[in-house]
This record gives C-alpha cells, sequence and structure tokens, in this order.
C-alpha cells in the first residue's frame, strides 16, 4: 500500500506475474486514515479528512411522501412524535403525589399560622420611623414659634394680636398638618382591621391606608378653604388670618397628641379600646379649643354665643361627621363579606 497525494493505489499480485494497479478516491473517513502513518496525530487525522471531506448542508424535502405501495396509507411524518396512551399512562398516572395542582391532604400536622401583628409590619414602621424624624425636625425648626403661640393662645387680651410669621413657619405647620392626616389614616386603620374586617378587595392592604390618608387630608384641606370663605364673607381680613393660624395650631398639637398613641399601638400591645377613648379625648378637646378661639376671635359680644354655635356645627361638626361617614362607605364598599 503506498501514500499518494489524492490518489489511493494499490498493487495486487495476479496470475502469471501480472501486476495490476487500482485507483480509487477513498469514500469513507475509515479509507482516509489507512493512508496516514500509524503515529499520525488526532489533529493531523481531523485535516486529512476535512481535506477528502466537504460537509454540506442537509436539505430535507418539503413535499409529502407518494411513493407507497397501492392500497396503502400514506405514511406518517416523521417530524410527529407522539406516544400511544399505553406509553403515557402507567401505574403512578392516577397518584395524587404526582399531580401538585390537585387538593390533596397532606402528611402531618398542619402548622399554626403566626398571627398578623402591627410591631411585624416593615411597611407601618418605616411610616412611624418616618413621622418621627418628621415631627422631630419641626419641632427643631419652629418651637420658639409653637410656644410662642400657646402662651396667646388663651389671652384674651392679646387674642386680637396677629403673631408675625414666615413662610418657612407657615410651610412648618402644614407639614404637621400632613403628619396628623397620616396619624389619623393609622387609627383608623387600625380600628378596622379589628373591629370591621381584615380582608378587601385590594391585593395589597395598604391601599386601603393610603385612601384614608387622602381622605382625611381632603377633609383637613376642605375644611381650611371652607373656613376662608366663609370668614373673608363675614369678617374681617385681620380676624380671618388669626382663626386659621390658630387652626394650625391646633391641628399641629393634634398630630404630636396622637404619636405615642399610635406607638403604644404598634409596640407595646396597647388596647384598642382605650385608644379609641384617647382618640376622642383629644378630638373633643380639639374641638372645645376651636369653639374658644371662634368665639373669642369673632363673636366677643353680646348675643354673640348662639351664633357661635350655629357657625361652629356648620363649619366643624357637619364636615367632621360626613368625614365619618364617608370612612365607614369606603370600608363597607372595599371589604370582602366571607
Amino acid at each position: 500500500m503506498l501514500e499518494n497525494d489524492s490518489i489511493l493505489t494499490t498493487i495486487t499480485s495476479a496470475p502469471e506475474d501480472t501486476v495490476v494497479v487500482h485507483t480509487a478516491k477513498p469514500q469513507t473517513p475509515y479509507e482516509v486514515l489507512r493512508l496516514l502513518p500509524k503515529d499520525a496525530t488526532p489533529a493531523q487525522q481531523d485535516s486529512a479528512i476535512q481535506e477528502w471531506f466537504e460537509p454540506k448542508e442537509i436539505h430535507y424535502s418539503s413535499r409529502p411522501d407518494t411513493l407507497h405501495l397501492p392500497g396503502q396509507e400514506i405514511p406518517r411524518d416523521l417530524k410527529e412524535v407522539s406516544l400511544p396512551n399505553y406509553y403515557r399512562e402507567n401505574f403512578f398516572s392516577n397518584n395524587t403525589m404526582y399531580h401538585p395542582e390537585l387538593n390533596v391532604e397532606r402528611i402531618g400536622v398542619s402548622g399554626a399560622p403566626i398571627p398578623y401583628t402591627i410591631q411585624n409590619d416593615s411597611f407601618v414602621t418605616g411610616i412611624l420611623i418616618f413621622c418621627f424624624l418628621l415631627i422631630t425636625f419641626t419641632l427643631s425648626r419652629i418651637s420658639g414659634f409653637i410656644i410662642k403661640q400657646t402662651k396667646h393662645f388663651f389671652s384674651p387680651s392679646k387674642s386680637v394680636q396677629i403673631l408675625d410669621e414666615t413662610g418657612s413657619e407657615i410651610k412648618f405647620q402644614f407639614l404637621f398638618l400632613f403628619i396628623t392626616c397620616l396619624l389619623y389614616a393609622l387609627l383608623y386603620y387600625f380600628y378596622t382591621n379589628h373591629f370591621v374586617a381584615n380582608t378587601f378587595v385590594f391585593s395589597s392592604e395598604y391601599t386601603l391606608l393610603f385612601i384614608y390618608g387622602l381622605s382625611i387630608l381632603i377633609y383637613m384641606l376642605g375644611r381650611i378653604i371652607l373656613y376662608s370663605v366663609v370668614n373673608s364673607v363675614f369678617f374681617l381680613k385681620r380676624k380671618n388670618l388669626q382663626f386659621q393660624r390658630s387652626l394650625l395650631l391646633i391641628t399641629s398639637l393634634e398630630g404630636v397628641a396622637l404619636f405615642p398613641l399610635v406607638l403604644l399601638l404598634a409596640y407595646f400591645q396597647f388596647s384598642l379600646q382605650n385608644a379609641i377613648y384617647y382618640t376622642a379625648t383629644i378630638v373633643i378637646f380639639a374641638k372645645i379649643l376651636t369653639f374658644y378661639k371662634s368665639y373669642v376671635i369673632f363673636f366677643n359680644q353680646k348675643g354673640g354665643f348662639l351664633q357661635n354655635i350655629l357657625y361652629f356645627c356648620a363649619l366643624e361638626m357637619i364636615p367632621l361627621i360626613s368625614l365619618w361617614s364617608g370612612l365607614l362607605v369606603i370600608t363597607e364598599n372595599l371589604k370582602i363579606n366571607i
């Protein structure tokens, strides 16, 4: 056997001392490897095979096979693979352990679910930390102004004086208004989860907390606008501004008084029944202060007490009752009745 560049030459012996030479191209990789020396490396073997054979892409015909025997059905397409039922079904086919989508009785003792607690709620904890930081920052900036306003609050001789306020002090008072709305929303959220329902149509229960906070904020801003419109019609601008400042002060102090209560409910398992009494006391005391300031500023004359009662009921009590009724309606429509 001899090695050539492109031809395999085979020399065989024939009778009568005749030499016959056959030349042919290798047809298989095996024949190519026989041309190489025995000590050829795998890389050399691979190069030799690539030299003789060039790989080509295989294109299968997309036409249907019509070359079948007469009377026989069209053969099945090889690309369609389907197992018969006796291959798909086995001894464990109906075993529920192999079908987790089916309701089965689990083996073992069911564990007791961990009850919901406010102190384990990271979202509520984040809100309380945010409120604490805001209250601390705001008190550090306007503590002197609040003390000055508190001193003049119960002084009839100075009640008609307008205290000088800067733009930043007014902004910080509105920030206190926002904190008060948030704390009232948290308290009503706790009340709803404990006495009304704890499942709602939302995927997240915190959406309900956002709705409560937005409703109370609309009530607070609407009350200020309503006071401004009515007072600008019947009273002087100077008295109107003084009453608005007193109203902001009362609302700010409400938030400061409610913050310890929320902390007690969240982390010290304070009784919710006692929390309702405490909140009602704060609200009633705030309304008494509002009634007092409206009487001192607007109706401090003979026969003005009855007018102050009508003024207070129309602008303070009716919006408050409307807020409470609205929150009850919202909760009733959003809860899931099981």
